[in-house]
C-alpha cells in the first residue's frame, strides 16, 4: 500500500484483502479518522487488480464495529454533522466498491457498524455476534444508510421495529430475518468467511463486477429498468477474454484461468 493507516490493518491473502478496523479499546467504534482511512484504503484496493475480493472485520473477538464514536457527537451542530455525513466516507466507499466485499462479523455490530455490514455484499457472522440500530436511544436516527438498506434486507415492518425500539438481536435471529448469510461458531468464522471469499476470487473479475452491478440495480430501480440493464451487462461480458476462457474451459472440461481481461 502507498499509505500507512493508524486505525486500519490490511492483510493480503493471495487474491483476498482483509481489512481490520483496529480500535479494540473502543470496540472498533468509528470516528472521523477511521471512516476516512477506511474509504482511502478501499480506493487503493479498487485500483489493485491483484485483489479480487475484500473482507472487512474488527480487531479482537468482542466487536465488529460497536457503532460510532459517540464522544465526537457532543459539540456538533446540525450543519456540521450534515457536512460530515455528506462527505465521501466509509459507508459510501463500501457501497460503491466494485469488487465483492464481505463483512466478517465477530461481535457487536451496532449502529454505524451495522450500517457498514449492510453496505457489504455478503455478511458472515459468529454465533456471538449481535446486530442493531440503537441510535433512537440517543435521540437520533441511523445516518449511514440504516433506514434505507435495512428495510431492503429484512422488510419494512421488522426494520421499523428494530430502528424504532433500538432492539439488538442475536446472530440466529439476524440469520432468520435474512440480515446475514451464514452464522457459524466463533472458532469457524474466519475459515467460513475465507472459504466463501476464495470461491468468489476464483471467478472472472469482470463477471463479478458486472454481476454485482446488476444485482444492486434490482433494489434501486423498477423491474423493466433492471431487466434492460441486466441484458446490457450480460452482453458486455461477451467482449471479455474471460468469457472466451470460460466457454473454452467448459468445452474442454477443465478449470478456467481467468485473467480479468
Amino acid at each position: 500500500m502507498s499509505q500507512s493507516y493508524e486505525t486500519i490493518l490490511l492483510d493480503r491473502r493471495d487474491r483476498v484483502a482483509v481489512i481490520t478496523i483496529n480500535r479494540p479499546e473502543k470496540r472498533n467504534a468509528l470516528n472521523i479518522q477511521t471512516r476516512a482511512e477506511g474509504a482511502a484504503i478501499l480506493d487503493e484496493l479498487r485500483a489493485d487488480d491483484s485483489v479480487r475480493v475484500v473482507v472487512i472485520t474488527g480487531a479482537g473477538d468482542k466487536a465488529f464495529i460497536a457503532g460510532a464514536d459517540i464522544a465526537e457527537f457532543a459539540d456538533r451542530t446540525a450543519i456540521w454533522q450534515r457536512e460530515i455525513m455528506l462527505e465521501r466516507g466509509l459507508f459510501n466507499a463500501v457501497d460503491t466498491f466494485p469488487k465483492p466485499i464481505i463483512a466478517m462479523v465477530n461481535g457487536y455490530c451496532l449502529g454505524g457498524g451495522c450500517e457498514v455490514a449492510l453496505a457489504c455484499d455478503i455478511r458472515v457472522a459468529s454465533e456471538t455476534a449481535s446486530f442493531g440500530q440503537p441510535e433512537i436511544n440517543l435521540g437520533i436516527i441511523p445516518g449511514g444508510g440504516g433506514t434505507q438498506r435495512l428495510p431492503r434486507l429484512v422488510g419494512e415492518g421488522k426494520a421499523m421495529e428494530m430502528i424504532l425500539t433500538g432492539e439488538i438481536i442475536d446472530a440466529k435471529t439476524a440469520f432468520n430475518l435474512g440480515l446475514v448469510n451464514h452464522v457459524v461458531p466463533a472458532d469457524q468464522l474466519e475459515t467460513k468467511t475465507m472459504e466463501i471469499a476464495n470461491r468468489i476470487a476464483e471467478k472472472s473479475p469482470i463477471a463479478l463486477r458486472l454481476a454485482k452491478e446488476a444485482i444492486k440495480v434490482a433494489s434501486r430501480s423498477n423491474l423493466d429498468e433492471g431487466l434492460r440493464r441486466e441484458v446490457d451487462l450480460f452482453a458486455l461480458c461477451f467482449s471479455s477474454a474471460d468469457k472466451d476462457e470460460g466457454v473454452t474451459a467448459f468445452l474442454e472440461k477443465r478449470k478456467p484461468e481467468f485473467k480479468g481481461k
